[in-house]
């Protein structure tokens, strides 16, 4: 069973409807005794950060999470990607801290108009490697839309990387912690694909 993070911060039901169709089981979780009985789990996200992050801790779920990665798989989808970094520019709270870095806004400088943020539509994915969540993606377009991006403290948390007036981690993981900064629930076969993956994980 997948659980799906509901807190009010992500499109929840298009990924059961994705994973419906998968016939794989999910359920959207409310609380933490469902996110207990979870095998995996998924924390979508979006808005600011700290507005993502306040819904999460009043939730009554924090805790569970904090607890659930250490035993099994979290993913993190966009600004709940981003959530598992230590900080973020675009807020003060602190995030989960399950991958080492931070969260920074795009570079201006790079960008030649302001137009150009949010990140907004399709993109080239490329993965890192092979097999895991990225398994059969090798030449995978996705749907973003953010104007941060995650700047992991280890290269090796790097799992897949996008170019954006520069190359930025557009996918990141360490233990059981997942993340990616896309939206695989608005990226036809490819976040179905993904999504799959997860569910093998």
């Amino acid at each position: 069973m997948i659980a799906i993070v509901s807190y009010g911060c992500g499109n929840v039901q298009a990924i059961a409807n994705i994973y419906k169709r998968l016939a794989v089981p999910a359920m959207l979780a409310e609380n933490a005794e469902q996110l207990s009985a979870a095998e995996r789990i998924i924390l979508p996200g979006v808005g600011a950060f700290d507005w993502a992050m306040t819904r999460l801790n009043s939730s009554g779920m924090r805790a569970a999470l904090d607890e659930a990665v250490t035993r099994k798989p979290v993913l993190g989808i966009c600004v709940g990607m981003q959530m598992m970094a230590d900080s973020s520019e675009e807020g003060e709270l602190p995030g989960l801290g399950w991958i080492n870095g931070r969260v920074r806004r795009f570079d201006l400088d790079h960008i030649t108009e302001r137009t150009h943020l949010p990140h907004m539509g399709w993109n080239d994915v490329r993965p890192r490697e092979t097999s895991g969540l990225f398994e059969g993606l090798g030449d995978a377009r996705f749907y973003f839309l953010h104007s941060y991006y995650f700047d992991a403290s280890d290269d090796a948390a790097i799992r897949s990387q996008t170019d954006y007036h520069g190359i930025f981690s557009s996918g990141v993981a360490s233990g059981n912690a997942y993340g990616v900064q896309f939206h695989p629930e608005k990226s036809h076969e490819w976040g179905i694909r993904l999504l799959k993956n997860f569910s093998g994980l």
